[in-house]
């Protein structure tokens, strides 16, 4: 859902404010590190709004040839998971005009962060947005799972998927 669909069910019912969770990050090839991180932040409220970096967001963040997986793809992936109840989409590269448009409770970030390195801790302080640390430690990343892939993928011409030898 849209970030502007999502703030007026948030004002239609105030009550839902209380106990927001907002997370977010790429998940370019979701693994057990992202679920960890989404479940800590699932569990430091009462619901959880989890915001995804838009295709151009993630190209500006991790470089050409990322995303791997497009928006769409990753959006029904994460909304999947049993603890997250809505997700969203931003353009920007960090979440900050998020924070300001939906003012969750809490803003969640992944153990590759401390509270004095999170991107947007200077708007969450503003708001009065608490900020948690959650999830296992950084032992997981998907541009390494990226590249593992890559180095154990045949190299030459490949077939087109679902091609079949004529």
């Amino acid at each position: 859902m849209d970030a502007g669909t999502l703030e007026a069910r948030l004002v239609a019912n105030p009550g839902l404010r209380e106990g927001l969770v907002l997370a977010n990050g790429l998940f370019d090839v979701l693994h057990v590190g992202h679920v960890r991180y989404l479940e800590g932040a699932r569990a430091a409220g009462r619901s959880l709004v989890v915001a995804v970096n838009s295709d151009a967001s993630a190209r500006r963040l991790k470089g050409p040839g990322r995303p791997v997986i497009p928006l769409e793809e990753r959006l029904e992936m994460v909304a999947a998971l049993g603890c997250v109840d809505w997700v969203t989409w931003f353009e920007e590269d960090t979440v900050e005009p998020l924070l300001r448009q939906l003012r969750p409770a809490v803003h969640a970030k992944g153990t590759d962060y401390t509270e004095d390195t999170v991107p947007e801790r200077a708007v969450a302080r503003e708001l009065k947005i608490r900020t948690v640390i959650v999830g296992d430690p950084k032992r997981h990343a998907s541009s390494e799972i990226i590249r593992a892939i890559q180095s154990a993928a045949p190299q030459g011409p490949r077939e087109a998927h679902g091609s079949r030898p004529r």
